[in-house]
């Protein structure tokens, strides 16, 4: 099982990032990953970390379909590819229906079909150059899917070339998420996508507590009702009506890494039992309550123990 880290909030600029760049740099972690940013928009900011001297892998998780055009998502995720000299995983996802209303006039009447018909469209710009984008050569471009549930999990499996997950318990993946992806992938004669799981994790430390960092990590997200669905699904009795509770339950369910260094390195095993391929460390939640430079030794921390 591979380790990467994530840059765990929206990005204000290339510096701020290049402490976690680093960490992939110098070949502490297999992979930098970045979500979708408003401030400064993630592939400029992997371009800029390039353009820097920082030419390593990267992946984001996820951007929004409703953002972007597919040839023009086509055009970016194959030039991160030529800048950094990597493969590069672009990972989509069709966000909350308030966005996709807000932007496409309507939303997604059926979200995981949504995004198997975007991802398959991208696809076909990158490998079909009769289709308008002009032959490169460049690393390998890997097609992602934000997933959550059985029914996207069935979609990323006819269409994805990685199932990116977040707070997805071990035990979820392996009994619902793994066994629907294959579900998926049987019906359209493919492999499998391999299983990306974010995991947020926090070293133990004098004044911290666990489920202030859990709220600081996932709180916006335990307001969203595909989360929390899928939290219930897993036995989390997690409800968007109220994160802070749902927080409390998600550290207390262990979803939320808390502990030494070598403890959290630990416990990350049992996302290898599960089929996960890749784990990211997340420090969201240190990032958010004491800033980056404790976000980064946090995860720099785990990520050597775990080596």
């Amino acid at each position: 099982m591979r380790l990467s880290v994530m840059y765990p909030v929206q990005a204000t600029g290339g510096a701020a990032v290049a402490p976690f760049a680093e960490l992939v740099h110098r070949g502490s972690a297999a992979r930098l990953w970045m979500g979708t940013s408003l401030h400064c928009d993630t592939q400029q900011v992997a371009a800029y970390l390039a353009g820097a001297g920082l030419r390593i892998p990267v992946g984001t998780a996820v951007q929004l379909t409703p953002m972007r055009h597919t040839f023009q998502a086509a055009v970016e995720a194959r030039s991160l590819a030529v800048l950094t000299g990597h493969p590069v995983v672009a990972g989509f996802g069709a966000g909350a229906p308030a966005l996709s209303a807000g932007l496409l006039g309507a939303p997604y009447k059926r979200p995981a079909s949504a995004v198997a018909a975007y991802l398959s469209a991208v696809r076909g710009h990158l490998e079909r150059p009769e289709e308008g984008l002009p032959p490169i050569d460049h690393p390998q471009v890997e097609l992602g899917a934000g997933v959550l549930r059985p029914g996207m999990a069935r979609a990323a499996g006819r269409t994805a070339d990685a199932a990116i997950t977040l707070l997805t318990p071990p035990h979820y993946l392996k009994d619902t998420v793994v066994p629907a992806l294959a579900e998926g992938a049987a019906g359209a004669d493919r492999e499998p996508p391999r299983v990306v799981a974010v995991v947020h994790a926090a070293v133990e430390r004098p004044g911290r507590e666990p489920a202030r960092l859990a709220y600081a990590a996932c709180g916006a997200h335990l307001t969203l009702p595909h989360y929390t669905d899928m939290l219930r699904r897993a036995g989390v009795a997690a409800v968007p009506q109220d994160p802070v509770a749902g927080a409390m339950r998600v550290s207390e369910a262990g979803l939320f890494l808390y502990g030494g260094p070598e403890r959290i390195a630990a416990e990350l095993e049992a996302y290898a039992g599960a089929g996960v391929d890749e784990v990211i460390v997340s420090t969201a939640g240190v990032m958010g309550t004491e800033g980056p430079e404790a976000a980064v030794a946090d995860a720099a921390a785990v990520l050597a123990a775990a080596a």
